[in-house]
């Protein structure tokens, strides 16, 4: 079963009890994860990692409706927006374009979308860019239109497979504190997905450690850290920063072996 909810916390977000996803035919079927339970409450950030295979994003595919279980439940409680590892832009439109067609996918007026999608752009530091063409951003600039798209849906539930993985350093840093920075402001759950132990203790207020030969969560770590004002280079120098990052990166090491 799921755990409990506890009576003062906010209610769960999503919900999933007893889940397991096989692929292939009835005669040779691969378990990609089984008899996975978890649940995320309203306003957490909660990071997925774990070796590739283990079935990370095979959850989150799960949960934003993209697969079906063939066991278990599976309860997805507000609207969901998805942000994946490739921003998957429409090479014909503008920025501002691409973010007008979800917005006009979820119903608004052609006369709003316009300034809608300056807003939103806006929101995710790209003021003035929405006549760009998308071979004239570069690769962050790109991850942060599809952001903005992502957003443009109202989504109360963000879904990001490994959003920052083909960044160069500056630019991924810079990327997760804007998402962290937006998901308190506006106080969105998030379930992320990471390779990168150091992520998840930057970016998770709970990490969930997964193992592959089915998939399942084989641990869970709480991140207790004050981030305050701190940005990521403040918050990776401190004790607390350092002791989790060890912890987190030595149970990912046993999850690999489980």
């Amino acid at each position: 079963m799921p755990p409990a909810e506890d009576a003062g916390a906010p209610a769960a977000d999503i919900v999933l009890d007893g889940v397991t996803v096989r692929y292939g035919g009835a005669k040779a079927p691969v378990t990609a994860v089984e008899d996975v339970s978890l649940s995320v409450g309203a306003g957490e950030f909660v990071v997925l990692v774990g070796p590739s295979g283990c079935g990370k994003t095979t959850l989150l595919r799960l949960v934003a409706g993209f697969e079906r279980a063939a066991q278990g439940d599976v309860d997805v409680r507000r609207p969901v927006g998805v942000v994946f590892q490739q921003p998957r832009l429409f090479p014909w439109r503008t920025a501002g374009g691409n973010v007008a067609f979800a917005l006009a996918r979820h119903g608004v007026p052609r006369a709003q979308r316009a300034a809608k999608a300056a807003e939103l752009l806006e929101r995710v530091g790209l003021a003035g860019m929405a006549g760009r063409r998308t071979w004239e951003l570069s690769g962050g600039q790109q991850q942060r239109v599809a952001i903005a798209r992502a957003l443009a849906t109202e989504p109360q539930i963000l879904l990001m497979d490994e959003p920052f993985a083909a960044l160069d350093a500056l630019t991924r840093e810079r990327l997760q504190e804007e998402v962290r920075s937006l998901a308190d402001a506006t106080g969105t759950t998030v379930l992320f997905v990471t390779h990168s132990a150091e992520e998840a203790v930057l970016l998770g207020s709970r990490v969930l450690v997964m193992a592959a030969g089915p998939g399942r969560i084989v641990a869970e770590v709480p991140i207790g850290l004050d981030r305050g004002a701190a940005d990521v280079a403040g918050l990776r120098a401190t004790a607390g920063f350092s002791r989790l990052r060890g912890e987190l990166a030595v149970a990912t090491r046993e999850a690999a072996g489980a």
